[in-house]
């Protein structure tokens, strides 16, 4: 899905460029081809993410605050990495509903792994939520996603919510980000999880979710949950749009507001609905 969404702006720009896919674990083979002056840049996929930090010439204030990187550019002789994700998060929420809807209120995160952090991150830092609870079936990694960000300068703010019990007593989260895939709890933990998420969502006041899972559909567990408590859902395509143009404003050089934004979102639907022929 990549290559075609970045092909539609290169070509919506007039410009001979391509993405091509590299599926390969072999760091040394990329950073030879990385090196051809004819390559303006990548995209990066897990596990390659962290794995490519030592070998860049510089990381951005967002790559070294998530301690991620998704996006590889280059400025002059030098190759940065960014973290566009946190963009992508944030805007899904800026451009699909009303600002009230989350400001001044608590923010809230359901996962503990690397999307977790940049969810986190777009929460505090972009979108102003002071508090953010973290909702997951893992204690240790929630601790490890509060140790990072309380070290990164924007984790005083975490609550770890590990029982039901414990979410009837707070204020209701007014965006959530869901970062966990689109498989049923099982352990006790995982359904503790669960049963946590569905407290805050069966609050009385009322936001947004942003659901990241889109793999195999975009409509998950989660999503029908929070559509029949009375949530607005947003689908986890938007995120993946908005760190694209994000990466695009990078490599590029164009603003988003040049971008074909809405041939991009139409393709993009069209690619998941061949996926769940």
């Amino acid at each position: 899905m990549s290559p075609l969404f970045h092909q539609t702006c290169f070509d919506h720009f007039g410009l001979n460029w391509s993405q091509q896919l590299l599926p390969s674990t072999d760091i040394k083979h990329f950073l030879e081809l990385l090196r051809n002056p004819r390559l303006y840049g990548s995209s990066v996929t897990m596990p390659h993410k962290l794995a490519i930090i030592p070998y860049l010439d510089e990381l951005t204030a967002e790559a070294r605050a998530v301690g991620a990187v998704n996006t590889i550019f280059r400025r002059g002789s030098k190759y940065v990495g960014t973290n566009t994700d946190t963009i992508g998060v944030a805007e899904s929420f800026f451009h699909n509903t009303q600002r009230p809807v989350f400001q001044d209120r608590p923010g809230m995160v359901i996962g503990g792994g690397g999307a977790a952090r940049a969810a986190v991150y777009a929460l505090v830092q972009l979108m102003g939520c002071s508090t953010v609870y973290l909702v997951n079936r893992d204690k240790a990694e929630v601790d490890a996603v509060v140790d990072w960000c309380r070290t990164q300068g924007y984790g005083d703010g975490l609550i770890h919510v590990s029982s039901a019990n414990q979410a009837k007593q707070l204020e209701g989260p007014g965006a959530i980000v869901a970062c966990v895939p689109n498989f049923p709890p099982k352990t006790p933990d995982e359904q503790e999880a669960r049963r946590v998420t569905e407290v805050f969502l069966d609050k009385s006041r009322k936001g947004a979710i942003l659901e990241m899972c889109y793999h195999p559909s975009p409509w998950t567990a989660i999503a029908e949950l929070s559509q029949k408590a009375g949530w607005q859902v947003i689908l986890g395509t938007e995120a993946v749009i908005y760190q694209g143009l994000e990466a695009q404003r990078y490599w590029t050089g164009k603003e988003i507001s040049d971008m074909p934004v809405q041939k991009v979102k139409d393709i993009i639907a069209g690619e998941l609905s061949k996926s769940r022929l």
